[in-house]
């Protein structure tokens, strides 16, 4: 059996918030040259996406969920009728200091486990590459569903493992080799191991639907990108 195929998935990596907000912190400065470097800008092409699919003409509040340095958020402002107010939170102050830099719609710090707003007040909540890193994503998706109207969605936008088993084997390779060390390098930094175990252990897109399920939201479906890198899931909250 070649070695490559004898890689194993990573158990789930320990969800501390502190150490998660202090490890975002740090490499901050080199978040947004690593998502485009190592997606070769695919990411770009997902977030549009994304906001094409959950965003609707007539939505007027929008929240952007662990909004990191505001991409989604821009996207989501960009693709927004008039009249629509997006804004986005984020846990980690560095994040929203370069968030703001690039002028992107209003940010402020806040937990995800605890959204400082009061039930029914969105349209639509996104989240992109943040529910991973929540200490409990489940109920992250329940604090996200409640501050949803009644019609709203959220939708979340992560790695996944692809299923394709010859296209998996090159993955596993490069998330659990290459990425960390490359990242170890570059940003000086264990983020990137961290960032290898955390979407090799993430449920799987049928078990996320589920969690999505279990968690009130109805209508729930997910579209697996560029070869099952990445899933968008969007569920609704009933009316």
């Amino acid at each position: 059996m070649p070695a490559a195929t004898q890689i194993q998935p990573a158990t789930a990596p320990a969800k501390d918030p502190a150490a998660i907000q202090s490890m975002f912190g740090t490499i901050a400065p080199v978040y947004d040259f690593f998502n485009h470097a190592f997606s070769l800008n695919i990411d770009t092409l997902w977030r549009r996406y994304a906001v094409r699919s959950a965003l609707n003409p007539s939505d007027r509040a929008v929240l952007d969920v662990a909004c990191g340095t505001g991409d989604l958020t821009r996207e989501l402002q960009r693709q927004s009728g008039q009249g629509c107010q997006v804004c986005g939170i984020d846990f980690c102050m560095p994040m929203l200091a370069l968030a703001k830099r690039k002028e992107a719609p209003p940010v402020m710090q806040a937990d995800g486990l605890r959204l400082p707003f009061p039930d029914e007040s969105f349209d639509l909540v996104t989240i992109g590459f943040g529910l991973r890193n929540m200490a409990d994503y489940r109920w992250g998706i329940g604090e996200m569903a409640r501050t949803l109207k009644p019609g709203g969605r959220l939708a979340i936008l992560d790695f996944t493992t692809p299923s394709n088993p010859f296209f998996r084997t090159i993955y596993l390779l490069y998330f659990q080799r290459l990425l960390p060390l490359m990242g170890d390098l570059i940003s000086r930094s264990q983020a990137y191991g961290y960032l290898s175990r955390s979407v090799l252990a993430w449920p799987s897109p049928k078990e996320l639907a589920r969690d999505m399920r279990n968690r009130g939201l109805t209508n729930i479906r997910f579209s697996e990108l560029s070869m099952g890198i990445a899933v968008l899931h969007i569920g609704e909250k009933p009316r």
